[in-house]
């Protein structure tokens, strides 16, 4: 999962990305870079860090151009810690491209070997959006021939990328003299939004980015659709897939996007509560309400479910937990210790809220499970009598092939494992998950005309048909911290918007 942003205007666009870069802070916090476009030629900078640290007064003047784009990135493959990693990922021909990608490639090895046998061209890094790059390069040379570039040649390279990948994939492209390409995975398991103010056209991951920058929102691009904007901010679109089909991520609406989102036509904010709404009537199937004297948020993305959840059952909605915003989430750091230091860096109890009160705790979902048995055990030491712990979400019990960090089956706590046996784990005295069709129905009556989603970490479920336990394995050895040496240091991979544990 990262965050990227386009922009096409009849004025310079550095700070107009820098501000966009900010709002989609919260979807990757490794690394940051935006490339500008003027008179041909590109400029960029990227490197790790936020935003506010990679980009000084210095870079940002050395970013002209009235058309350009960026990223925040969150590595799930790859090598994390290598600058080289960083994007926006360039290539010099055809035209010059420069290109920022949000999702995960699962062919991405056999692409590389046709890339390298066939099309004759050289990938410097294990970055699945180099690959991609070149493909679409590739792709974009055999569709002009040489000629000039026209939309139609630019949705003609698109639909051959729709054929040669797979996976999920958001885009945006700059390239050079001619404008700014955006498109969507055939499923749209990965978000992108389309929006404008005046003479300005902007793309980007979610809806608040547009917002926030004073852009009118107007859609979110369809799966598998094309979007090319020229440098005179002409709009041309196309369907470039054969059977495009609606599947966003649904973890996006559990968790990962901001809440005052709308993604696909659905609210963030109001999924969430839907779901709090859904999770109330597991609750009360397995802990009777008389028996619970408050309901308390895991800080922060939970509040909305919590809220609904403490409303329909009558009960106390109250903050208990204080978090400092400076230390990121925990759901992919790998070792205990490392995990539980955190947590108790990242959150401190308000005593008075637990102390001889049955206190349910509402988290948006579990994943390894460490992190809510900390938290289940700062509750009891703050003088809890029990303990009850409910998730907004369904166990997690699968990995997730598409861009999302996810532990190997392994590691998540729910794999292979009943409830109870879970809740033993974790140490509190009720356990209480969401169902899978709960979630699905919770979010997906919000717009009947998503045909399903990718809920793939819940349900095993894989929406491109194409992988495999093999597949998984292999990912999973590009994943970071798939080896011993990079657990050591992936806790400085967590991100700042809420907590997954």
């Amino acid at each position: 999962m990262c965050g990227i942003v386009g922009v096409v205007s009849n004025a310079p666009v550095n700070q107009l990305i820098y501000d966009a870069l900010l709002l989609l802070q919260h979807r990757g916090q490794d690394a940051a870079g935006i490339v500008t476009q003027q008179e041909r030629k590109f400029f960029m900078h990227k490197a790790k860090g936020m935003v506010r640290d990679v980009f000084r007064t210095r870079n940002m003047r050395s970013l002209p151009g009235n058309c350009g784009l960026g990223q925040v990135r969150y590595p799930t493959a790859g090598n994390a810690y290598s600058e080289e990693e960083a994007q926006p990922f360039y290539v010099n021909a055809p035209f010059g491209i420069v290109l920022v990608h949000n999702g995960n490639l699962t062919n991405a090895h056999a692409l590389k070997a046709e890339l390298f046998s066939t099309d004759h061209r050289h990938i410097n890094t294990e970055s699945d959006s180099e690959v991609l790059l070149n493909i679409l390069a590739n792709e974009l040379e055999g569709s002009t021939r040489g000629g000039v570039l026209k939309p139609a040649e630019v949705f003609a390279a698109v639909r051959s990328v729709h054929k040669r990948l797979r996976g999920s994939y958001a885009v945006i492209a700059s390239i050079a003299g001619h404008g700014l390409l955006a498109f969507r995975d055939p499923y749209g398991i990965r978000p992108l939004s389309l929006g404008r103010n005046g003479d300005t056209v902007m793309v980007a991951s979610e809806s608040v980015t547009l917002e926030g920058t004073g852009h009118e929102f107007e859609r979110n691009l369809q799966p598998g659709e094309a979007v090319f904007i020229d440098l005179e901010g002409q709009v041309h679109a196309e369907q470039c897939a054969d059977k495009p089909a609606l599947h966003p991520c649904i973890f996006e609406f559990v968790y990962l996007a901001r809440p005052d989102s709308v993604m696909d036509g659905i609210s963030v904010y109001q999924a969430r509560l839907n779901l709090g709404e859904a999770l109330a009537k597991r609750v009360i199937s397995t802990v009777p309400p008389k028996d619970i004297d408050v309901v308390i948020p895991i800080p922060e993305s939970s509040r909305p479910s919590a809220m609904q959840l403490a409303h329909l059952l009558g009960i106390s909605y109250r903050e208990g937990f204080v978090k400092n915003r400076y230390v990121g989430r925990t759901f992919i750091m790998p070792g205990q210790e490392v995990r539980k230091k955190s947590v108790r860096q990242k959150l401190n109890v308000i005593g008075s809220e637990f102390k001889g009160r049955n206190v349910l705790l509402v988290d948006d979902s579990i994943v390894r499970g460490t992190t809510s048995r900390e938290i289940v055990q700062m509750a009891r030491d703050a003088g809890a009598r029990k303990v009850y712990l409910a998730s907004a979400a369904p166990p997690v019990r699968y990995p997730n092939v598409y861009g999302i960090d996810m532990p190997t089956k392994d590691e998540l706590v729910a794999h292979g494992r009943s409830v109870d046996e879970i809740r033993a784990i974790i140490g509190c005295d009720a356990l209480i998950y969401q169902d899978v069709d709960g979630m699905k129905k919770a979010i997906g009556s919000l717009n009947p005309a998503i045909v399903g989603f990718d809920a793939s970490c819940f349900d095993g479920v894989y929406v491109t048909g194409d992988i495999s336990d093999g597949d998984i394995a292999r990912l999973n050895e590009r994943r970071v911290g798939g080896s011993e040496e990079n657990q050591e240091d992936s806790s400085r991979l967590a991100l700042p918007n809420a907590e997954a544990a």
